[in-house]
């Protein structure tokens, strides 16, 4: 029986991999991609979620949803730094030619060090907006809080990772098979999800304890997708992207994007029951292996 801990950063998860506290962490993409460029021992061995980020806003600076970043002009945002939510703000502004800065055209960013914790900054008055996700964006909406993109409506943040499942490179080498064992159960758990959505939402409710429409809409709303596929093609799309966003210096992810151990899973759970769902999983692996 596996042991479920929760660290309160990324750093602290990558360091508990690296001192074999932990086998697997899932930590987001944006900062295992600045881990890997800093040199740590750690591979991405599969995926979490993509999509499912976005940002909200006072409803007194939007009167409807979606309205996109131009509504952000002027205002003061809470994000997290080194994060997903991060980068994709900053690839909307560029798209949209708004620089980020003070002043009534510019977007000022003020960086938290959690999502936690930017999440709670509007209550400042200083503070208009906030990053978001899973289950922020659903809370702030119940709170009055006007949704300014979600990046599955984005073009730009099309198919963009999200947390990567993350272990110690030397310690999937040397016991594959573990980590094999692992990813089968993960893959079985995403094949629930998508057979039993009241199970799904029961489950969810034992460790995010919000109202069970928040959960069906955040799970199966479309606003992200929550699958263990690796994803490697977004994630090395969105390695490009921060590269280019000046996060960190480009690098060489090949050594450190490990496809195997999901794709032995996957491969042994069809050669055992074949299905519509695991076959669509197949079919999402090969595409973006």
């Amino acid at each position: 029986m596996g042991t479920l801990t929760q660290f309160s950063s990324a750093a602290e998860l990558v360091n508990g991999l690296e001192s074999d506290k932990l086998d697997v962490a899932f930590i987001g993409s944006v900062p295992t991609l600045t881990f890997l460029s800093q040199g740590h021992d750690i591979s991405v061995i599969g995926g979490a979620m993509t999509n499912g980020h976005g940002y909200v806003i006072k409803s007194e600076f939007a009167d409807k949803d979606e309205q996109g970043v131009e509504i952000l002009k002027g205002r003061n945002v809470a994000s997290v730094k080194n994060s997903v939510q991060d980068a994709e703000l900053q690839i909307l502004l560029k798209n949209a030619h708004i620089e980020i800065g003070e002043g009534a055209d510019k977007v000022n960013i003020v960086y938290f060090d959690s999502q936690k914790d930017a999440y709670a900054a509007p209550l400042n008055k200083n503070i208009d907006a906030a990053s978001a996700y899973s289950p922020y964006t659903s809370l702030a909406k119940s709170q009055g809080y006007k949704v300014v993109y979600y990046c599955a409506h984005e073009k730009a943040l099309e198919n963009q990772p999200c947390c990567r499942q993350v272990a110690k490179t030397s310690a999937v080498k040397d016991n594959p098979n573990t980590f094999t064992a692992l990813e089968r159960a993960f893959i079985k758990a995403y094949h629930l999800t998508q057979s039993d959505h009241a199970k799904t939402i029961k489950d969810v409710k034992k460790y995010i304890d919000i109202e069970e429409d928040f959960i069906e809409t955040e799970v199966y709303g479309g606003f992200s997708v929550s699958s263990p596929d690796p994803d490697k093609q977004g994630t090395l799309t969105l390695k490009d992207t921060i590269v280019e966003l000046g996060y960190t210096e480009d690098f060489d992810i090949e050594p450190h994007y490990n496809t195997d151990i999901y794709k032995k899973a996957l491969d042994s759970i069809l050669a055992e029951s074949k299905d519509d769902i695991y076959s669509s999983l197949k079919e999402h692996f090969d595409d973006y292996e």
